[in-house]
């Protein structure tokens, strides 16, 4: 570690839980990152060392080397970024990237390590994040919308997370919304925003117009064919990828319309793999926005996520200061 750390000092840490590693950063309460590192995620056995084998790193990190020694006492807590829903007090009834069901993360960490834990949805929490210290600085209420493999997002609040009765609120990628899709979608339905906006989603759409021929495309030849791609192809002037790409944001500007008409944020952030395609994306889905919202919010801003990779352990130690 770089910074040295003041022994009165207080600190919160944000661990963010993915599918193949766990990010983890130690933060200043004002929301300096001090460090950050990450290890494996370890499924073995249903994931049952994940809990333990953070808490292991943990103590490396911050109790084992003489020069970053901080006592439990200066850690006013751990926040957790967890893939899947989380319910109020900390339990994780199924999440499939990790191989857990019935999980309570908050009673088995107290067991482990004697320092405060706040567990959420990952996607809720990158939300909070963007709000303490990326895109949505200054505002108390936004939405967070990201688009990668699949789709999620998560709600603020008057700075607090909206995680909902059963963990599911911000599940923007099961909103059905494409009304002629035959095709079901991984949770079972048929035509959720998912299907349209996600990486997935553009790349098959994009395949099936190519299949049909109906238009000559740069992206005829692709082997292995990706969104940036399919964007780059856009930023080219391939008329076929452009008609997909905007067929992604038509329903995506449809959908955060819908969502304006019941919580009425004050901004929009778009994050996730795909944001990574900058002002294209970004100018389409204001388009659509705009045709579709309610005349009342047509001043709300959409912004490009700025925490990227990093959100979600900014968001997990923000919850700490709840």
């Amino acid at each position: 570690m770089s910074a040295k750390l003041d022994v009165m000092a207080e600190y919160c840490i944000g661990i963010d839980i993915g599918a193949t590693s766990i990010k983890m950063g130690l933060f200043e309460t004002s929301g300096k990152l001090l460090n950050k590192w990450e290890i494996d995620t370890n499924k073995e056995d249903n994931g049952r060392y994940i809990l333990s084998e953070i808490v292991s790193s943990l103590n490396h990190q911050l109790g084992l080397q003489d020069e970053l020694k901080i006592e439990h006492s200066n850690i006013k807590g751990i926040g957790i970024g967890i893939p899947g829903p989380v319910t109020g007090d900390g339990n994780v009834s199924a999440s499939v990237n990790l191989g857990w069901v019935n999980v309570s993360v908050k009673d088995q960490l107290k067991q482990l390590i004697d320092i405060p834990v706040k567990v959420g949805n990952d996607a809720n929490v990158a939300t909070l994040g963007e709000m303490w210290q990326g895109s949505g600085k200054g505002y108390k209420n936004l939405v967070m919308i990201t688009l990668g493999t699949g789709v999620g997002g998560g709600v603020v609040i008057d700075e607090k997370i909206v995680s909902g009765f059963y963990g599911a609120a911000g599940e923007f990628g099961h909103m059905p919304i494409i009304y002629d899709e035959v095709v079901r979608c991984n949770c079972g339905k048929c035509g959720c925003l998912e299907q349209a906006a996600s990486a997935t989603g553009i790349i098959n759409e994009a395949k099936k117009r190519i299949e049909r021929k109906d238009i000559k495309s740069i992206l005829d030849k692709v082997e292995n064919l990706t969104a940036y791609d399919i964007f780059e192809a856009a930023k080219a002037g391939d008329e076929l990828a452009n008609q997909v790409i905007d067929r992604a944001a038509k329903y995506l500007g449809i959908a955060m319309a819908s969502i304006t008409g019941v919580i009425d944020p004050e901004v929009f952030i778009i994050g996730g793999g795909v944001s990574g395609a900058g002002q294209i994306l970004l100018d389409l889905v204001k388009k659509h926005y705009m045709e579709n919202v309610l005349f009342l919010s047509k001043d709300t801003q959409i912004k490009l996520a700025a925490l990227k990779n990093d959100a979600g352990i900014y968001g997990a130690a923000r919850m700490v200061l709840e």
